[in-house]
């Protein structure tokens, strides 16, 4: 087993094509072919399961992926640590976001990042902040965006944006009547639309509504969804009220269509954070970009919650 064997099953594994595979490797077909069956050979396993249309992972070969994936992704470790792809094109850098930075702060930082790094690759993953920190810890991403601090592992975090979440509702003129006054006399006889277990938003929700001496075992839940979109367009329907950052829900009060009321007098203030392993070694192109957030949101030179 070499690694230009797994290189060869990974590539076939996610085009689930071996011409495409050959093309991306600039091998021939006939080789990509040899380097999968001398793989298969030397397992005494079917690793792909051929047919007419396309080519699948058997259940054997699903856990040989997960393992080759790690491998080759270590070995780029090393050539980036060391230097041996000095003049090549840039490593892909991979990035775990969870919704609020994935969607409204990433675009921003990759733009000035790419500026200033133009032969740097960036792959972003997008999920819940659990799994961005599963993501991390699993190196499966080498730095991630998270909505809320999870002290697990050796996990480390730079807040470096500050964000509000904030209750929406309806624009109707039922709780356009609401406006100004204390929104704990009304919150909990409400319908509520909440994120995912694992969201980043829903964990600080629940410490938010805490702080007000409010238990979100006082709510009847409607809904749990994991899209915010559909969230926004569930709450204008009237099927309830939901908790969301104000990033997320800004254009909708802009435009009439959604109310936003503040958490209490003391707001729904949390910090977004940029997340990475510290017990594992930070690769140059995760460090340029840690230094480029600092730039650009003016923050301290120190992670914390170590």
């Amino acid at each position: 087993m070499n690694l230009k064997q797994l290189e060869a099953f990974v590539k076939v594994a996610e085009t689930k094509s071996f011409s495409a595979a050959a093309k991306q490797l600039y091998l021939t077909q006939p080789t990509v072919s040899a380097h999968i069956s001398s793989l298969e050979k030397e397992l005494n396993a079917c690793l792909l399961v051929r047919s007419t249309k396309e080519v699948a992972l058997s259940e054997e070969g699903k856990e040989l992926y997960a393992y080759a994936e790690q491998i080759l992704e270590l070995e780029q470790k090393i050539r980036e640590r060391f230097g041996l792809d000095a003049g090549n094109r840039g490593s892909v850098l991979r990035i775990a976001a969870s919704t609020i930075p994935s969607q409204y702060l990433l675009p921003g930082i990759m733009a000035a990042f790419r500026e200033e790094y133009p032969g740097e690759q960036l792959k972003v993953l997008e999920t819940d902040s659990a799994g961005v920190v599963d993501m991390i810890l699993s190196h499966k991403a080498d730095v991630g965006f998270t909505g809320t601090v999870l002290e697990r592992g050796s996990c480390t975090y730079l807040p470096f944006y500050e964000d509000e979440l904030v209750i929406i509702t309806p624009a109707s003129e039922r709780f356009m009547r609401r406006k100004g006054g204390d929104i704990s006399s009304w919150i909990r006889e409400e319908p509520l639309i909440l994120r995912e277990e694992g969201s980043g938003t829903r964990k600080e929700t629940a410490r938010i509504l805490s702080r007000m001496e409010i238990d979100m075992g006082e709510f009847r839940i409607a809904a749990v969804m994991e899209n915010q979109e559909t969230i926004k367009r569930s709450v204008r329907s009237g099927m309830g009220i939901s908790i969301l950052s104000r990033l997320a829900a800004e254009d909708d009060v802009r435009a009439g269509k959604l109310l936003e009321f503040p958490l209490g007098e003391e707001g729904g203030s949390r910090s977004v954070n940029l997340v990475v392993d510290a017990a594992y070694p930070v690769l140059p192109a995760a460090d340029k970009l840690i230094r480029k957030v600092k730039e650009l949101y003016q923050t301290g030179d120190d992670f914390i919650y170590r």
